[in-house]
């Protein structure tokens, strides 16, 4: 089995209102096997998904926050709004449980490629919608996964992950089933549609500007259906050992 990821090349500056499809359609054509990994801030930016800081106003508690960690209180203020749980504020970073459920750093709130100066980039608001009209609008019916980069628990280094899935089974449940030499297995549970992320993730440099990546060789877990999305990814607060 062999699995390969292509960076590509040549999508143009993508504005509000873009047909993302389109432009990725007219630099390659997948098939129904491949996997379109997309940078969410590409979709963000075509769906309008960024916030100037000009028309921000801050409350007392971003400008609370912003003091402590000696930065801009407007930016914190779009950070909370991107919040449905603030878990935990440090001398440097807000982590935070997204509206989607994502738990990561400062709401995925960030000012990278942004186009303008004033300018921060917010998560889509629903990511599997997103990935699901981007797949019904590439040639082939690619599966599509939407990634952002998060940090993890117990390691150093961010690694893309995951935050919309269309047509790709996000986990493969192995639990119950059988190593090679016929032990049961009772914990492995692969996170598909993540590694698919940072597999693409690995194809392209942070400074390239190439925010879309085609991953081919997955195709056992590329489905008919646009599938379950990327919540069966998403631990419940009640189960996670960090909330």
């Amino acid at each position: 089995m062999a699995i390969t990821a292509t960076a590509v090349a040549g999508l143009p500056e993508v504005t509000a209102g873009a047909d993302l499809a389109a432009l990725i359609a007219a630099r390659v054509t997948p098939s129904g096997q491949d996997v379109v990994v997309v940078a969410h801030k590409v979709v963000s930016k075509a769906e309008g998904a960024v916030v100037a800081l000009s028309g921000v106003r801050p409350g007392d508690r971003a400008r609370a926050i912003a003091a402590r960690q000696g930065r801009d209180p407007r930016q914190v203020q779009v950070i909370l709004d991107q919040t449905a749980e603030l878990v935990r504020v440090t001398d440097h970073v807000l982590i935070c449980r997204t509206h989607h459920g994502f738990v990561c750093a400062n709401a995925g709130v960030d000012a990278s490629n942004a186009a303008g100066d004033d300018e921060l980039i917010v998560l889509p608001v629903d990511p599997d919608h997103s990935a699901r009209r981007l797949r019904a609008g590439l040639p082939g019916t690619p599966a599509v996964v939407i990634t952002d980069s998060f940090g993890r628990a117990w390691r150093n280094g961010q690694v893309d992950v995951a935050i919309g899935v269309a047509g790709l089974a996000p986990l493969e449940d192995w639990r119950g089933l059988t190593d090679s030499v016929g032990r049961p297995l009772q914990a492995t549970w692969i996170a598909v549609a993540d590694q698919a992320a940072a597999a693409a993730d690995l194809a392209r440099t942070k400074d390239s500007r190439d925010p879309v990546v085609l991953v081919e060789g997955l195709g056992r877990w590329v489905t008919a259906a646009d599938g379950p999305g990327v919540q069966p990814l998403l631990r419940p607060p009640s189960e996670d050992l960090f909330l």
